[in-house]
């Protein structure tokens, strides 16, 4: 089985939010299948800036894309049994700012052809080509309607997974002619909501489509979350269906983090007391080892929940807790953790920055982990958090649902605390529920820990759901 994974990040060499780690982890996962797998993304700056050394020329070629004739240069570097192919184009590509581009529709619509033009230069035939999100949600339309002519694409299949539906890519009708080189008669496909939409493309056009958690799927085909998109999956739900995403037990994994201030395990949890009191003095927290800290590590954004946080902060910071944050985003959030941590020195830490670095030394020194998301398509802050020994407190949402249980505080059954409606104060109910477990269940406390600690979270499970599907195709 040869698969190509097409995405517009991945880890190590760029990742912004959770398809770098996947577009690292799963293809990984794969290739520990006996799959033949091979990653290709764009060589941004960024890329050319830290690995350029490292990167091997292959050949170049040009791209057809309507009247222009673009030059693409391919470059490619090998990792954990999984050749990873660079798409080079420095007028595209080579800009500070990955995303939010006044031309991303052109450059992804670059990248996403010259990702099936590279096939007959590289030599390397595909049984899937597996697409990821609105960046490479073209390549099934182009591939259809310019190259199933040619003998090495005829058998290809093509997968389309939704990382989040919120970006469709959409774009004006003169972008089919202007752009992509489609007469109007030929863009039925790609016409939907009164503009061309590449998901909507991918998702008529892919023999599979998939997102990143089995809640999230249903949800999906619901108005709430789908939006105008939930009639059109919901229509193509024979194809459809969601697989949870994991994590890398080997990256995130608090006994060989390299960014701890200490390494530890469910057998010596002392290290982990060791990271909290170091945590609390690297951020200017009182140092009370008897009071928990409660941590968000998230991009500061509306549908994250932040503003559930915004209606009972000063109540929250009545109950006898930290609080640390670590993310950017909008100005107005970013803002209120500022003044929070102005108001209440010693007691809120705010940390307007992007360092994963210190994002694992958080997860590390925190007891609670709070992800009160409006919508979450799967999460893997909530399954880092449980590796690293941190209660989540959740609302029952997409991939948090399917990842996190309730906790029977009698027993200790489960995984964290969680709640349904999205209302602030149910949110604070249950921190206060957490709260009362921290303090009062100590032992319970612990085998809840252990228990998290010790789960697989890993990419096997998923991976092997993935590796059905292709062979199904």
């Amino acid at each position: 089985m040869k698969v190509l994974f097409a995405t517009a990040e991945a880890a190590p060499y760029l990742k912004i939010g959770g398809l770098g780690d996947v577009s690292y982890a799963l293809p990984k996962a794969l290739s520990e299948k006996d799959v033949e797998v091979c990653v290709v993304l764009p060589l941004y700056k960024t890329v050319k800036d830290r690995y350029g050394e490292e990167l091997t020329y292959l050949t170049s070629f040009t791209v057809p894309l309507s009247w222009r004739q673009l030059y693409c240069g391919v470059f490619c570097h090998r990792q954990d049994k999984v050749t990873y192919y660079f798409i080079d184009n420095e007028y595209y590509f080579l800009r500070d700012a990955v995303y939010g581009n006044y031309d991303d529709g052109e450059r992804f619509a670059f990248f996403s052809k010259a990702v099936l033009e590279m096939l007959q230069h590289v030599d390397f035939w595909p049984d899937v080509i597996h697409a990821n999100d609105w960046q490479c949600a073209l390549i099934p339309l182009f591939l259809n309607a310019f190259y199933r002519g040619h003998e090495g694409y005829r058998p290809i299949k093509t997968m389309f997974t939704i990382h989040n539906i919120e970006y469709q890519g959409q774009t004006p009708y003169t972008f089919a002619e202007d752009v992509l080189g489609l007469s109007k008669e030929n863009i039925s496909s790609l016409s939907y909501g009164g503009c061309l939409n590449f998901m909507f493309s991918a998702i008529c056009l892919s023999d599979k489509v998939t997102t990143v958690s089995e809640s999230y799927a249903e949800e999906l085909k619901t108005a709430y979350y789908g939006k105008e998109m939930s009639r059109v999956l919901s229509g193509v739900s024979y194809k459809f269906c969601g697989i949870t995403n994991g994590i890398d037990p080997e990256i995130f994994n608090p006994q060989q983090d390299p960014h701890l201030f200490h390494r530890y395990s469910t057998k010596a949890m002392g290290g982990k007391k060791i990271g909290k009191r170091k945590l609390r003095e690297l951020l200017d927290l009182e140092q009370d080892d008897e009071v928990p800290i409660l941590s968000m590590v998230t991009r500061l954004v509306g549908h994250k929940g932040l503003d559930l946080v915004e209606y009972i902060r000063h109540e929250l910071l009545k109950r006898r807790l930290q609080l640390v944050v670590l993310g950017t985003g909008d100005e107005m959030y970013e803002n209120m953790f500022r003044e929070l941590s102005y108001q209440y020195p010693g007691r809120v830490s705010a940390n307007i920055c992007f360092n994963p670095a210190l994002a694992s030394k958080i997860y590390a020194g925190s007891d609670l982990f709070l992800m009160p998301s409006k919508s979450e398509p799967c999460g893997l802050a909530q399954m880092i958090a449980m590796r690293y020994g941190a209660i989540p407190i959740v609302r029952e949402t997409g991939g948090l649902k399917d990842t996190v249980t309730p906790i029977n505080p009698e027993t200790g059954e489960g995984q964290g605390f969680t709640f349904k409606s999205y209302n602030a104060h149910d949110m604070l109910d249950a921190i206060d529920r957490a709260l009362w477990f921290f303090y009062e269940k100590k032992q319970e406390l612990k085998k809840v820990i252990r228990f998290n600690m010790e789960t697989d979270f890993s990419w096997n499970g998923a991976a092997e759901r993935y590796l059905a599907i292709y062979k199904s195709m």
